[in-house]
């Protein structure tokens, strides 16, 4: 039983009016896992994640999460789930201590005092303990949400987009402690866009338009598309970028500054094209390991908007 996945669910579906949000989706998630959403705002990651974990109801699919029924358990799930939405959450009217204290009060958390104490020296908020939520900056905003959803020690964190508008130190600084976590045997499900974050988990997968893209370990992905990627330096970058997205060797083109990162699924094609440019002589062609960036750019470029006709 130490092997079963975290979560495992199948044909999961979500309809909200005419629209399909969430369709038919399959996923396994090891325990322990950091698993990563991708896909562009309003793609369903959100919806999806919420099914899996009991937190909402599927129009139709089934599965398991941390062994408990999601049609049919769904409160047992939730008393083991820690929940950080986009948005904070919490009072803004108290301390960082009552609202932990008061999460805690419905969590009936044992030793209550004991474990807000601990929560606050876990995530570095022992001296701030009687500052008023309200006035935190949006990386220690972040922490005390975090601590909030750990204060019941779930088996589950879920974080829906959890670092947007905080700077870059606070993100570093929270993906260090989610680390930490999973290393504990906490299982991590993340919904974000940002691709510096994508690199952190464990496993991704691609959403886009209600649709599951693809799933995977995360170093792994690129592979699976079959996506060979040349990086491309040189003079006039601008006039080469527009001359290669004509080129039907070449199945995308993706600007990063000054470099250009060409990549198709046909080797030989995209091997033809920069032998034709470097015989000219003008930009320098290195053959690269396609990242996930390059990946989820040739994804999202093959999916289909099922939501556009209905929005029209």
């Amino acid at each position: 039983m130490t092997d079963a996945p975290a979560i495992s669910v199948q044909g999961l579906t979500k309809v909200f009016g005419d629209r399909t949000v969430v369709d038919h989706f399959d996923m396994q998630v090891p325990k322990g896992a950091i698993y990563g959403f991708l896909g562009p705002n309003g793609s369903g990651k959100t919806t999806t994640i919420r099914m899996m974990c009991g937190l909402l109801t599927p129009d139709a699919g089934s599965g398991t999460c941390l062994g408990f029924d999601i049609l049919h358990e769904q409160d047992r799930i939730k008393a083991n789930v820690g929940y950080m939405t986009q948005k904070f959450s919490l009072y803004e009217d108290l301390t960082i201590r009552e609202n932990l204290d008061f999460v805690a009060r419905m969590y009936q958390v044992p030793n209550r005092r004991d474990r807000v104490r601990q929560a606050l020296a876990d995530l570095g908020l022992s001296e701030r303990a009687n500052q008023l939520a309200g006035t935190l900056s949006g990386g220690w905003k972040q922490r005390l949400a975090l601590a909030a959803c750990m204060i019941h020690d779930p088996a589950l964190l879920l974080l829906d987009e959890p670092t947007a508008g905080v700077d870059p130190k606070a993100r570093r600084d929270f993906w260090d402690e989610i680390r930490r976590l999973s290393a504990a045997g906490v299982t991590v499900l993340v919904s974000t866009h940002y691709m510096d974050e994508a690199i952190q988990c464990d496993f991704i997968a691609y959403i886009a338009y209600g649709k599951k893209l693809i799933s995977g370990p995360a170093r792994e992905i690129p592979a699976m598309i079959g996506l060979h990627t040349y990086q491309v330096t040189g003079p006039d970058i601008s006039a080469l970028e527009a001359e290669l997205r004509q080129d039907p060797g070449v199945g995308q083109v993706a600007r990063f500054g000054a470099v250009l990162h060409v990549s198709g699924t046909d080797r030989a094609a995209l091997d033809a094209v920069a032998r034709r440019h470097q015989d000219k002589g003008d930009h320098k062609w290195r053959l690269k390991e396609a990242e996930l960036e390059e990946a989820f750019i040739y994804l999202m470029a093959g999916a289909e908007d099922n939501f556009q006709a209905v929005a029209e």
